[in-house]
């Protein structure tokens, strides 16, 4: 194996050799090219801009390279040649010249179908996304049967909003494709809603494609277009586009995406149904040239921490206009993720409750050969101007520098949280014998853990085998930071913790289970600097079953009945429902198998509730809890662990248990209201009695006329 392993890597060090040669072989041909482009069209800013741009991606290419190098013994094989055969192919399309045209574009479809970062090949599997892509088709279908069955409410809620604000439309234009452009006036001029104005800005366009959009603009006299006299890239042709808009709030829209025709209605309805907010956002899905609407995005309600790893919010996003006027428009510079900039310094204007979710797809993200809807590496400066983006919102909200690195993806982001000295943390480990998962749990968190500042309160309930006593004498000698606390009292999981924080010393408490055993060796450095943040209140891990596959990445309050862990039982290596398994975000609970927090907020709620809760949903309680103080509860995938779940508390197969747990059950459904629970990391269109993101039943409600569902 040894031997297997090292050839392995002796075969991928060449072949990093040998990417390094082509991509400066590409640099060469880059530069010829340019010094040609240079001598006809002399030193333009622009030709710069695009050398430099160029120059960045090899760079990050070869960075890239490098980091799979180091995945290799992580990661399964196939994957990785997977990845490095899509860099050669990405590189290989970009080099026109002195590639022809048409052999770049060939080289760019070989590349797109193996793109790693692909739709389809996110969980669970090519198979299943052809599943539920034909599955997202029946839901479209659904949802138009529906509203044409509920006309009646659309003009009974376009009459009641006779007099709702005006939203302007903003489209920046630098010569479209023709069909697709004129596609996109026709999803204005459609929506149901009247209250727009369509503010087109071209950017320089050609000549034919001027006379197109002037002869779109005449169309309807709400079409307001504006042509710039020079190219000026897309902030500032959106910045143009804005100076005209005398709307009460302002919906960006790409130059051939498209709107629901209920779009601007629904939008207008979350305006006036008060509190107003700042920013709205809708779900969104893609379509392709052939109009086949796929990948829906049916995203959570606000979620900083999915934020801050990506841009999840998207399309549609509305904005209060004064609000855009106020943070100065678009920021030049950051072309590529000029959205994100924007949403991230109107952010940082309002409260977390002016930003309002809308759980419908009014938005189709049009998806072209080279696009970024189609590959999430078609625009490979764009991330990194999307990271500059999001250092520069942390420096100005925190006050001080943050790094931000480049995440698992194409524009995604890890932000590696600042930790100012090493707070004491109190790692409380309730057992009863089981000295086999006992002893890799502490051993494994001593040996591997590389934050030095903890204890470890080994609470013992009642062990008899006089080897796990012999084990635990010998651990608290050998170990001056190991502690064991004596507890005889019948098992109650709340009652142990409870009296264990009360005899801890630090200011960080970690809830552990006796079957864990660590992986990353930053696991507690990252969950400490994550539960130190102002606002944040619990702090979960990912765990593995021993299998590999994942046993926690979050819980969902409803799934299951009461609360459910999601993505359970997919393999390790998977993506989540888009990406959310490789990302940092909020959710309403996460586990106590391996929670961290600070012990004010858990002396502030209370602890564990064990007088209702004494086994099961006690944390999901104490996340609820938290939650309703004002914190936000964040998971990470960054603090891995293996978990034997319930090894040693069994199954609840006797009279008793299930007696005990249905009290529990009945405890929760009263106590937190959970039939009309809106668990706000989810999403009302998808089901509560899967743990795999899947679609639910086809609803399309019209809040405050009457709710319609199709069953």
């Amino acid at each position: 194996m040894i031997f297997t392993r090292k050839r392995t890597a002796d075969s991928l060090t060449r072949e990093l050799e040998q990417m390094r040669e082509n991509l400066q072989q590409a640099e060469r041909l880059h530069r010829e090219a340019e010094a040609n482009f240079q001598r006809r069209l002399g030193e333009s800013l622009e030709l710069r801009e695009q050398a430099q741009l160029r120059a960045r991606e090899l760079a990050n290419r070869v960075d890239l390279l490098q980091q799979q190098l180091v995945e290799a013994r992580r990661k399964p094989l196939k994957m990785l040649k997977r990845k490095m055969v899509f860099s050669i192919l990405r590189a290989l399309s970009k080099a026109s010249p002195p590639l022809s045209a048409r052999t770049a574009q060939r080289f760019a479809r070989s590349a797109e179908k193996r793109d790693p970062a692909r739709d389809d090949f996110r969980s669970p599997g090519a198979a299943s996304a052809a599943r539920q892509e034909a599955q997202y088709e029946q839901l479209v279908a659904a949802w138009e049967r529906i509203r044409a069955e509920r006309k009646g409410d659309v003009l009974a809620l376009k009459a009641q909003l006779a007099d709702g604000p005006v939203i302007s439309v903003v489209v920046p234009v630098y010569n479209p494709d023709a069909e697709g452009v004129t596609a996109m006036v026709d999803s204005v001029l459609g929506q149901s809603y009247d209250r727009w104005e369509l503010c087109i800005a071209d950017d320089g366009s050609d000549a034919e494609i001027r006379d197109i959009l002037t002869g779109l603009a005449q169309r309807d006299s709400r079409i307001r277009l504006v042509l710039r006299d020079e190219n000026g890239h897309i902030s500032r042709a959106t910045n143009s586009a804005i100076e005209v808009a005398t709307g009460d709030y302002i919906a960006l829209l790409d130059h051939d995406d498209l709107l629901d025709r209920d779009a601007l209605l629904l939008v207008a309805q979350r305006i006036v149904q008060g509190p107003k907010p700042k920013i709205i956002y809708t779900d969104e899905d893609k379509i392709r040239p052939d109009g086949t609407r796929y990948d829906p995005h049916f995203k959570p309600d606000w979620n900083r921490d999915f934020l801050y790893g990506n841009n999840y919010v998207s399309h549609l996003g509305v904005y209060c206009a004064a609000l855009v006027r106020e943070v100065g428009g678009l920021r030049p510079g950051f072309e590529g993720a000029q959205d994100y900039d924007l949403l991230l310094r109107c952010v940082e204007q309002v409260q977390d409750g002016e930003i309002a979710h809308i759980a419908k797809v009014l938005y189709s993200w049009r998806a072209t050969p080279g696009s970024t809807a189609a590959s999430g590496e078609a625009k490979p400066y764009a991330a990194e101007a999307g990271r500059r983006a999001l250092a520069e919102h942390l420096q100005r909200v925190h006050g001080r520098d943050i790094a931000v690195e480049a995440g698992p993806f194409p524009f995604t982001y890890r932000v590696n949280w600042p930790l100012d000295g090493q707070p004491l943390v109190s790692i409380i480990i309730p057992t009863r014998d089981r000295l086999d998962l006992l002893r890799v749990t502490v051993e494994s968190l001593i040996a591997k853990t590389d934050y030095a500042a903890y204890e470890i309160l080994i609470v013992d309930n009642g062990s008899t085998e006089p080897a796990t006593l012999a084990w635990l004498d010998e651990v608290q000698r050998r170990d001056s930071r190991v502690r064991v606390l004596r507890d005889d009292r019948p098992f109650n999981y709340s009652a142990l913790n409870n009296a264990a924080v009360a005899q801890s010393r630090g200011e960080i408490i970690a809830l552990l289970n006796n079957d864990l055993e660590i992986i990353s060796a930053s696991w507690l450095r990252e969950m400490v600097s994550l539960a130190v943040r102002a606002g944040t209140g619990c702090v979960g891990a990912k765990l593995y079953y021993p299998d590999g596959r994942i046993q926690h990445a979050g819980v969902v309050v409803g799934l299951g009945g009461v609360a459910g862990h999601g993505h359970l039982k997919y393999a390790r290596e998977d993506n989540g429902y888009f990406r959310r398994l490789k990302l940092r975000q909020n959710y309403s609970a996460v586990t106590a198998a391996c929670l961290v927090m600070r012990r004010e907020i858990f002396d502030e709620v209370g602890g564990l509730n064990e007088a209702d809760l004494v086994v099961a949903f006690n944390d999901v309680d104490l996340c609820l809890k938290v939650q309703e103080a004002g914190y936000t509860n964040v998971w990470t995938p960054w603090a891995e662990l293996v978990h034997h779940e319930s090894a040693t508390r069994g199954a609840e197969d006797t009279p008793e248990k299930l007696v005990r747990f249905k009290r529990e059950c009945e405890y929760m459904q009263d106590r937190w209201n959970l039939p009309a629970f809106k668990d706000r990391a989810y999403n009302e269109n998808l089901v509560l009695d899967s743990e795999r993101f899947s679609f639910g039943p086809p609803v399309w409600r019209l809040q405050g006329v009457r709710e319609a569902a199709a069953e």
